[in-house]
C-alpha cells in the first residue's frame, strides 16, 4: 500500500480524502493536520498541502484564521438556497436532455440507473449516492451545454453529503425503503417530452427536500427550526 501512495502521491492523498468526505468516514468540522496527514500517507507535506488545495478549491475543506485545515461544515441554514439552486439547474438539464438526447445517450441513462438500484438492492448508500450522482450527469451530457454541466457537477458534489446523510437514514430505516425515484425522469426522456422531463425533475428536487425534513426532524439535528425549509414556495414550472 505504501509503494501505491507514494506512486501516486497528491492524487492519491486528494481521492482519499474526498471519499471519506462526502461519504462522511470525515465528519463535518473535522480538522485535517497536514502533518499527521503526511504520516498516515508515509509521504511528504508537499502532495498532501496540494490534495487540501484543491478539496478548498471545491468546497470540501475550509481554512480557518490560523491556517488550520478542517472539512467544511454543513450548513443547513443554506439548504434552501442550494434546494432553489439545484431545482432551477436539474429541471434544465432534464429538459434539454429530453428534447436532445441521443438513443446511445438514453442507453447510457438507463445503465446507470440500474448501476444506482443495484446499489440501492444492497442498501450501500456509499455507491448509492456516487451511482446518483453518475446517473443525473448522464442526463446533463445528453442535454449538450457543458456550462450547465459544469455548474450542475458543482451543485452534486456540493450536495453528495447531504444525499449520503438522507440515504443513510432511509437504509437504516427498517420501515422506510427506496424505490426506483429516476422512473418518471426516464420515461419523460424517453419519449421526448420536455415539459414532462422539467416536471418529473422538479418533483425529484422535491422528494429530496421532503426526504431531508424527515431526517432532521428524526435525527433531532440542534432542535434546528425547519419553517424556513418546510415552506419554500412552489417554482411555476
Amino acid at each position: 500500500m505504501a509503494g501505491a501512495t507514494k506512486r501516486h502521491g497528491g492524487r492519491y492523498v486528494y481521492e482519499t480524502l474526498r471519499r471519506k468526505i462526502l461519504t462522511l468516514e470525515l465528519k463535518p468540522g473535522s480538522p485535517l493536520d497536514e502533518v499527521s496527514l503526511a504520516e498516515s500517507f508515509n509521504l511528504s507535506r508537499s502532495p498532501v498541502r496540494d490534495a487540501l488545495a484543491r478539496l478548498h478549491s471545491e468546497g470540501l475543506v475550509t481554512v480557518l484564521s490560523n491556517r488550520s485545515v478542517i472539512v467544511k461544515p454543513i450548513d443547513f441554514e443554506g439548504l434552501p438556497r442550494y434546494l432553489d439552486a439545484l431545482d432551477l439547474i436539474q429541471r434544465a438539464v432534464t429538459r434539454l436532455a429530453a428534447g436532445f438526447r441521443s438513443d446511445a445517450q438514453l442507453e447510457e441513462i438507463c445503465a446507470k440507473n440500474q448501476e444506482y438500484m443495484a446499489a440501492v438492492d444492497a442498501s450501500d448508500f456509499c455507491l448509492m449516492s456516487e451511482k446518483n450522482k453518475e446517473f443525473h450527469l448522464c442526463i446533463s451530457r445528453a442535454a449538450g451545454n457543458p456550462y450547465l454541466t459544469q455548474y450542475y457537477e458543482n451543485l452534486l458534489d456540493e450536495g453528495q453529503r447531504l444525499i449520503h446523510l438522507q440515504l443513510n437514514f432511509i437504509v437504516s430505516d427498517l420501515a422506510r425503503t427506496i424505490g426506483n425515484d429516476h422512473e418518471d425522469i426516464i420515461t419523460a426522456i424517453s419519449e421526448k417530452d420536455m415539459k414532462k422531463a422539467e416536471m418529473a425533475a422538479h418533483e425529484h428536487t422535491e422528494l429530496f427536500r421532503r426526504r431531508f425534513i424527515d431526517y432532521l426532524n428524526k435525527s433531532h439535528t440542534n432542535g434546528l427550526s425547519l419553517d424556513w425549509l418546510d415552506n419554500r414556495e412552489e417554482l411555476e414550472v
